[in-house]
């Protein structure tokens, strides 16, 4: 008989959700302990949100989401990021994933969170779309080039409908992932962050106002950059950068939403500031 518990961040669930980590997704650094416990138990806008299915004392599916401040609409509400999920082979094709979602929608809704967003890609955009509700709000850009991004932050900021909020000690949380670190350096009034994506070579690169305390300094060997995000429309330039073509990326990525306090709230596309911060990839 299949029973749900609440997930969470104690040792030994971390070590339940790495060994069945490392059965659905082999030898991926995102999933050693190390990077669970960061990702878990030390984000500073809370512990994740989540349940686990299990089968007797077997742990057979998992999922969570992450706290996250958000600015939606001009108010700063308390959000969750869609990120880990996994389920055993051997019990696949149960519904267990969308069974452990909606429980943790609810709990979330329960504990004061507003909404939760993800990025999906193409093959689980259409599960999250029809059978959970979520809104495609629409696929992020994904472009290489040299330098900055060129436009005005500020005027980003001004526009957007929704972009994520860091605060001094989210994104130095952020910035320690110990699978992936990121860093930056401060230029021309911003913020330029960076980190290992297609080679050290080609990092992923993102911008943020200079309105927080810089964690990291330190610059990219070259000016290569990899973009993945979304701007508000006529706010960036992206002179120096070109898309990628679609043959060319392994999935397209796609921004997707839920309400979970107000129902009918939805993404504008083309109002969104967005960027591999605030996601996983990365």
């Amino acid at each position: 008989m299949i029973s749900f518990l609440p997930a969470g961040s104690a040792e030994q669930q971390l070590l339940r959700y790495s060994e069945l980590f490392s059965v659905c997704f082999p030898a991926s650094p995102k999933f050693s302990l190390p990077a669970l416990h960061w990702l878990y138990a030390e984000n500073p806008d809370g512990t994740v949100v989540g349940f686990d299915a299990f089968d007797g004392d077997l742990l057979v599916a998992h999922y969570v989401c992450i706290p996250a401040a958000v600015r939606l609409a001009g108010r700063t509400v308390r959000a969750l990021l869609s990120l880990n999920t996994a389920t055993r082979p051997s019990h696949q094709g149960k519904g267990l994933f969308s069974k452990l979602a909606e429980m943790t929608y609810q709990a979330a809704a329960e504990q004061g969170y507003e909404c939760v967003y993800g990025v999906a890609n193409a093959n689980s955009t259409p599960g999250f779309v029809r059978k959970l509700g979520f809104q495609l709000v629409e696929p992020l850009a994904a472009k290489v080039g040299l330098g900055g991004l060129g436009g005005d932050l500020q005027g980003v900021d001004r526009q957007a409908q929704f972009q994520r909020v860091w605060s001094p000690e989210s994104l130095r949380w952020r910035c320690s992932n110990p699978a992936n670190r990121v860093d930056g350096w401060a230029f021309g009034g911003c913020h330029a962050f960076h980190a290992r994506a297609l080679s050290s070579l080609v990092p992923a690169y993102a911008e943020l106002s200079a309105e927080l305390p810089m964690p990291t300094v330190s610059r990219p060997l070259t000016p290569l950059r990899l973009y993945i995000g979304l701007r508000p429309s006529g706010t960036c330039r992206f002179s120096s950068y070109v898309d990628i073509p679609d043959r060319l990326r392994p999935s397209p990525l796609n921004l997707i939403f839920r309400p979970l306090s107000v129902s009918d709230e939805r993404l504008e596309a083309g109002q969104i500031h967005f960027s591999f911060l605030d996601f996983d990839a990365y």
